[in-house]
C-alpha cells in the first residue's frame, strides 16, 4: 500500500470509528431492515468512500471572515429589501432556541426581522428566553395557543411579518452570518427574482462538526421532481407567497416541499447563490439523520409532486426509491409515435449483431424503425449481414465519405420518417426492455428537447451518467468508474435531472427539435459533437435530461479506433479548440447544472480544493 493509500485508508477509518455509537448501531440496524444486507452493504461502503478534500477544512476556508463582514456591514445599498425569517417553534430545547436567534442577530445585513410562531406559550423557559431577546424590536412573536400543525404555525408567523421577502429557517438550525447578505445582493443583482436559495450543510448537535455540504445546481426542474434539492435556505417575495397560498396543512412533513414547488412554478426567476449559508442541525430526532423514521412525511412528499403534476398538466405517477425523499416520475407515453433509430456502423458485423438483437429482444416500445449508416466497412461479412438483415423495420443507407460522426447522422436523418430520432452507437446492448418507453415518455414533454441514457462498461461500471461542461477543459462524463450499484453524490447517478449535455451513444431527440438546430455541428468530425449540439438545443429553451432508468451497456468506440496518429490529435485539437471559441462564456461562467464549488478535474462531484476562492 502506498503512502497516499496508507493516509486514506486511516482517514476513512477514523471516521467510520468516529461514528460508531450505540444511537448509529441501532440506527444502522434499521438502515440494514430497510435496504436489506447487500444494499446496505453497497450504502455503506460508498458512503464512507474517502474524499481527497476534507470538507471541514474547506468549510473553514471558505466561510465569511470577520473582516468580510464587516465590510458587508457597511454595504451601500440601491435596494435594502426587508427581509423576514420566519419561524414556528414548539418546546424547542433552549439551547437550539438561543443559538437560532443568535444566528439571525449576527447577520452582517440589518434590514431582517424575525418572527417567531410560538405554538407552545405555556412553556416558562422558551417564554423567558423570548422575553430576553426581545430588547431586539426586530425580534417579533406571535403566541399560537394550540399547536395545530407545522404549516398552520408558520403561516401564523408569517401572518405578523411585514418584509416584501420571506425566508424560512427551522427552529433548531442555523443561519451563516452572512447569509441575508448574499440574498440582499441577489435581490439588488436580480431586479425580475421572486425564488432566492443557497447551498447548505449539516451540522452535529454541538456544532463541533460540519459534514455532508449539499452543493446544488441552478433550478433543475427534473431535479426537483426527484428531490427536494433546494430545501434551504429558501427565501420567496412576499407578493408571490401570497400569490400561491402560504403552506398547506394537507402536506405537514413536506409542507416546504409542496411550497417550493407551487412557488417555482409560478416565479418570474429563480436565483440560486452557490454558497453555504445555511447549517442543518442533526439530532436524534432530525429528519436529516434518520429518513426512515417519518415515512409520512415522504408520503406527503409524493403527494406534493403529484399534485405539482397536475397544476403543470403533465401526466405521470409518482413513486418512492428505496432512498426515502427522492422520487421517480413515470411519465405517460401519448400514442404510438414512430421512433427512428439510426446507427452508424462501419464493418464491426458481430458488435452490430449483439446490438440489433438486444434491440428486437428487448424492447417492448414496438414502433420504431433503424436505419444503418453504412460508411466505408471493407469486411465480405459485413455486407452479407446488411443483405440478411435488410427488411420492414431496417434499412441500410451508405455513406460514402470520409468518417464525420456528425455528417453520417444528419445523413442517416435525411433517410428517417419518425417524429423522434434515436441517435445510437453500434457498440451498445440493451439492458431493459422499456428503455425505450422510459426515453419517450421525456421526451414527448413539451419542454424536453434531448433525453439521453445511463451506460456502463462491460464490468458493470458507469460510462455515462451525464456530461458536466468544463470537466477536462471542455466537457466530460460524471460519475466515470463508479460501481453501478452505486448510487453518487446524493444519488444523482440514479435519479432523473436536467443537465447542459448527454452522450449521443443514446441520444432521443424530437425530429423538430432537431431540425429547429439544423442537427449535429459537421465541423466537429469525432469529439464533442453531442455536446454542442445539446447546448444549442438549450439555447432554444429546450431541456435535456438525463434518465438513469434507461440503461444499456457501451462497449466504447470499437469502430473508430484509439485517437493514437497525428492527424487524429491535431483533429482533436482542432474539435477543443471549436468549442473553446463557441462556449467561451458557459466555460467561463460554469454549467448552470454544476456548482462552482465542486471539481473540473474529477468526476465525482468532488470538492475543488481547500484554498480560498
Amino acid at each position: 500500500m502506498s503512502e497516499k493509500e496508507t493516509k486514506t485508508f486511516k482517514i476513512k477509518w477514523t471516521k467510520v470509528l468516529k461514528k460508531v455509537s450505540p444511537y448509529n448501531i441501532k440506527k444502522g440496524i434499521l438502515y440494514l431492515r430497510h435496504y436489506g444486507p447487500k444494499e446496505f452493504w453497497v450504502k455503506l461502503t460508498e458512503r464512507f468512500q474517502a474524499d481527497d478534500v476534507d470538507y471541514e477544512q474547506w468549510y473553514e476556508n471558505h466561510k465569511a471572515l470577520p473582516e468580510e463582514l464587516e465590510k458587508q456591514k457597511n454595504e451601500k445599498w440601491k435596494r435594502k429589501p426587508l427581509i423576514s425569517i420566519v419561524v414556528p417553534v414548539y418546546n424547542t430545547p433552549q439551547v437550539f432556541l438561543r443559538q437560532m436567534i443568535e444566528s439571525v442577530q449576527n447577520q452582517s445585513y440589518s434590514e431582517w426581522e424575525l418572527c417567531i410562531g410560538n405554538a407552545s406559550p405555556e412553556n416558562k423557559e422558551m417564554k423567558k428566553i423570548l422575553e430576553e431577546y426581545k430588547n431586539d424590536a426586530r425580534i417579533k412573536e406571535v403566541e399560537i395557543p394550540e399547536n395545530k400543525g407545522i404549516s398552520q404555525n408558520t403561516n401564523r408567523a408569517m401572518e405578523i411579518a411585514s418584509g416584501e421577502w420571506i425566508g424560512l429557517l427551522d427552529h433548531d438550525d442555523l443561519l451563516a452570518p452572512n447569509a441575508l447578505y448574499e440574498i440582499a445582493k441577489a435581490v439588488n443583482e436580480h431586479p425580475d427574482a421572486e425564488v432566492i436559495y443557497t447551498d447548505e450543510d449539516k451540522v452535529t448537535t454541538d456544532l463541533k462538526e460540519h459534514f455532508q455540504p449539499h452543493l446544488k445546481p441552478d433550478f433543475n426542474l427534473d431535479l426537483l421532481r426527484s428531490n427536494n434539492y433546494i430545501c434551504h435556505f429558501f427565501v420567496a417575495s412576499r407578493d408571490l407567497i401570497n400569490r400561491v397560498g402560504g403552506f398547506r396543512p394537507e402536506f405537514n412533513g413536506a409542507q416546504d416541499y409542496d411550497l417550493i414547488l407551487r412557488c417555482t412554478e409560478q416565479a418570474k426567476q429563480i436565483v440560486h447563490i452557490p454558497k453555504i449559508l445555511y447549517h442543518w442541525r442533526v439530532h436524534k430526532a432530525s429528519t436529516a439523520d434518520n429518513p426512515a423514521s417519518k415515512m409520512y412525511a415522504f408520503d406527503a412528499g409524493k403527494r406534493a409532486i403529484e399534485e405539482h403534476l397536475v397544476r403543470c398538466r403533465t401526466k405521470g405517477t409518482v413513486q418512492h426509491t428505496k432512498d426515502l425523499g427522492f422520487y421517480r416520475v413515470k411519465y405517460e407515453v401519448c400514442g404510438e409515435p414512430l421512433v427512428s433509430i439510426i446507427i452508424p456502423n462501419k464493418d464491426q458485423s458481430e458488435a452490430l449483431k449483439k446490438c440489433l438483437d438486444s434491440i428486437r429482444e428487448k424492447t417492448s416500445y414496438r414502433n420504431y424503425e433503424i436505419i444503418i449508416v453504412e460508411n466505408n466497412s471493407e469486411e465480405p461479412e459485413t455486407f452479407a449481414f446488411y443483405k440478411k438483415i435488410a427488411g420492414e423495420k431496417i434499412k441500410i443507407v451508405t455513406w460514402e465519405g470520409e468518417f464525420n460522426y456528425s455528417a453520417i447522422n444528419n445523413f442517416g436523418v435525411r433517410h428517417a420518417r419518425g417524429d423522434y430520432l434515436l441517435l445510437l452507437n453500434n457498440d451498445v446492448e440493451i439492458i431493459n426492455g422499456d428503455w425505450l418507453t422510459e426515453m419517450l415518455s421525456h421526451c414527448q414533454r413539451k419542454e424536453v428537447g434531448i433525453v439521453g441514457a445511463k451506460l456502463y462498461y462491460p464490468d458493470n461500471t458507469i460510462q455515462h451518467a451525464g456530461i458536466i461542461i468544463g470537466i477536462g477543459g471542455v466537457a466530460g462524463s460524471v460519475f466515470v468508474g463508479l460501481p453501478r450499484a452505486f448510487s453518487g453524490y446524493l444519488h444523482k447517478a440514479s435519479i432523473q435531472l436536467d443537465l447542459s449535455a448527454v452522450t449521443a451513444a443514446c441520444m432521443l431527440v424530437k425530429r423538430s427539435v432537431f431540425e429547429q438546430v439544423g442537427g449535429l455541428e459537421e465541423k466537429l468530425k469525432v469529439a464533442f459533437n453531442d455536446v454542442d449540439f445539446c447546448l444549442r438545443v438549450r439555447e432554444k429553451g429546450y431541456l435535456v435530461v438525463y434518465d438513469p432508468y434507461a440503461e444499456l451497456y457501451h462497449y466504447e468506440s470499437k469502430t473508430r479506433g484509439a485517437e493514437d496518429t497525428k492527424e487524429k490529435i491535431r483533429r482533436f485539437q482542432t474539435e477543443i479548440e471549436y468549442m473553446r471559441s463557441h462556449w467561451i462564456g458557459l466555460l467561463k461562467k460554469g454549467d448552470p447544472y454544476y456548482n462552482c464549488n465542486l471539481s473540473l478535474t474529477k468526476w465525482d462531484y468532488s470538492l475543488k480544493n481547500n484554498q480560498r476562492s
